[in-house]
């Protein structure tokens, strides 16, 4: 052997070391966890002490924090024992509950599973992030495709469905799935989607003020309905004369005031942050931005490649954005599905260096945050 050869072999050595640090799994710190855990207590804490004195009804709220834990936990566990079936199974289950049903697509407003069109929309939205996951796990090319498949067949679901915003985010998802693949940093990706998510937050309040210039807001309040954005703007003006307390869990409808009986009446705001805001105050929604911002973090963290983890995200955040314009977190099922594939994307696969098809472009390893 040369003087060449050997300096060519020890270039070759330490590209092929570099390459397989960049793709080691990161990391898992146990602060990121408990950072967690805190979270989902204060949110708890701070739901009863908004209803304490009060006629207000805490239930559903701590309803909905029990089913994103618990999902979350079944994804952790799953996803580390089958990373590849655990999503898949997921996804499939969730189109067999919408499709099988010989009334679902019948557009009847109380069809199964949800009796909520735009909440059975959400979950494909899920379904769409589950198989796309599955798919950047899974081994073979042929079920990688057909995975990426019942992804899209999801979306088109949500379609048929009549929610045309639910088809949107699950093409956005499938197209960012595809985008991860060439995606070297992940926190770019991530911060990305974050912004998308406050724009749509502050949008909301936009629209819900009237801050907006004429022709955008007539556009905008022409999409969403006039009596949606009405009940944003009342949502606000509860928040700003209730700032600390909020009036209460699920008491939006009784204090009510600027609203008619017949359009107030079983009515939620149709707004995740602007329910919180309204009826636990300020602390209640920025406690959900937190929480948003936390789980964010924990996929910039996880062991698993940064296509499942951008994946991941792009469904989260699209869920997000739905639950900005409609109150598709009210059903516990739906924030159930988001903490399992949520856990699935964080969890950390017992098999040792787990097989990318394409490979993990990652080269950000994110130690030291919470170390």
């Amino acid at each position: 052997m040369t003087a060449g050869e050997t300096a060519g072999a020890t270039r070759g050595e330490r590209a092929g070391g570099t390459r397989a640090l960049a793709r080691a799994p990161r990391p898992h710190s146990g602060a990121l966890d408990a950072a967690g855990i805190v979270i989902l207590v204060c949110c708890g804490v701070w739901t009863l002490v908004a209803a304490a004195g009060r006629a207000a009804r805490p239930e559903g709220t701590l309803l909905a924090l029990l089913a994103v834990t618990a999902g979350y936990a079944a994804g952790r566990i799953l996803g580390a024992l089958l990373p590849v079936l655990a999503p898949a199974a997921a996804a499939g289950a969730v189109l067999a509950l919408v499709l099988v049903p010989p009334t679902r697509l019948s557009a009847h407003p109380d069809a199964p599973p949800l009796g909520y069109a735009n909440a059975d929309a959400a979950l494909l939205v899920l379904a769409v992030g589950a198989a796309c996951c599955a798919a950047w796990a899974a081994r073979g090319r042929a079920q990688r495709i057909g995975l990426r498949l019942a992804g899209l067949g999801a979306a088109v679901a949500a379609l048929a469905l009549g929610s045309a915003a639910g088809f949107a985010a699950g093409v956005a998802v499938t197209l960012c799935s595809l985008a991860a693949a060439r995606m070297r940093r992940r926190v770019l990706g991530l911060c990305g989607l974050a912004l998308a998510a406050a724009l749509a937050v502050g949008g909301s309040y936009a629209v819900a003020e009237h801050t907006l210039p004429s022709g955008l807001s007539e556009s905008l309040t022409g999409q969403l309905t006039q009596q949606r954005v009405d009940l944003w703007h009342e949502a606000v003006t509860l928040a700003v004369h209730h700032p600390l307390r909020g009036v209460g869990p699920e008491r939006f409808a009784e204090e009510s005031t600027a609203l008619s009986s017949d359009t107030a009446a079983d009515e939620s705001p149709q707004s995740a942050p602007l329910q919180l805001a309204a009826e636990q105050g300020v602390p209640g929604a920025v406690l959900l931005a937190v929480a948003f911002g936390w789980l964010l973090c924990a996929l910039w963290r996880s062991p698993r490649p940064t296509p499942v983890v951008l994946t991941a995200a792009a469904a989260l955040t699209g869920l997000a954005l739905l639950a900005t314009v409609d109150h598709v977190l009210s059903y516990a099922v739906v924030t159930a599905g988001a903490g399992f594939l949520a856990g699935t994307a964080t969890a950390h696969p017992l098999l040792e260096n787990p097989p990318c098809p394409e490979g993990d472009p990652d080269e950000e390893t994110g130690a030291g945050l919470f170390e």
